[in-house]
Parts: structure tokens; sequence; C-alpha cells
């Protein structure tokens, strides 16, 4: 069982920065992959970021260049990811999950992004980020 858990939402205004973390622990093989993905209210979830263990973070079109996804490798059944948010703007205003992708060890980061928001994956409560114009 994968335990999935986030933290760092809050309050911004437009231009304005936020740090989310989490924390994820459970057994999976040596590679993972793993991110973060998004949902406003009405709207279809939304994947934001991926990173696998033997990789580079890609993003989608949405964030790229503003938003930085950084996982450590705390042990072999834990690890911490990070998204740093810069630059955010009133239509980032969503509830932010963290994610461990099912069968994360045998895709590509590109193909991780495609199914972070799936409701397979192990993925936390979420928290919530309002950016104000």
């Amino acid at each position: 069982q994968v335990q999935v858990a986030e933290s760092g939402g809050g309050s911004v205004q437009a231009g304005g920065s936020l740090r989310l973390s989490c924390s994820a622990s459970g057994y999976w093989l040596k590679r993972y992959c793993a991110g973060w993905f998004r949902q406003a209210p009405g709207k279809e979830r939304e994947g934001l970021s991926a990173i696998c263990s033997d990789g580079l973070p890609v993003y989608s079109d949405s964030v790229k260049g503003r938003f930085t996804a950084t996982a450590d490798n705390e042990a072999s059944s834990r690890i911490t990811l990070h998204l740093e948010m810069n630059n955010l703007r009133p239509e980032d205003s969503a509830m932010y999950y963290c994610a461990v992708v099912r069968g994360g060890h045998a895709i590509s980061p590109i193909q991780a992004l495609g199914v972070m928001p799936a409701s397979a994956n192990w993925y936390g409560q979420g928290t919530q980020v309002t950016v104000s114009s």
C-alpha cells in the first residue's frame, strides 16, 4: 500500500509563489514515476509534472517555465516531492494532488505525465491553491 500526503497550499496574489510538498511511502520497484496534477471546480484533472527516479522532470505546457518539480529518495520506500510554483496566475487556482503512478516502473516520464491524473494511481487528499488577481 502506498500512502501519499500533500502540504503547502495557500492563498497568494497573482505573480506570487508557493511551494508544495509531498511525502509518499510504501512499496514500489526501484524505479518509480510520481508527480502532480490539479483539478479546478467544474474542470477535468490536469497533469502538471512527472518525474521518474532515473530522469529529469517533464511539465505540461500550462506550467512549463513557471513550475519546478523535484524528488528526493529518502529511503528505498519513501520519497519526498516538491513543486515550486512561481508567477502564479488566477487560472492556477485549484486543488493540487501529488501522485505515485501505478506501474510507473515501466513507463517514461512523458507517459507518466499523461496518466498522472488517473484515479488508479495513489494520491493524497490534495492541497488547495488560490490565486487572486
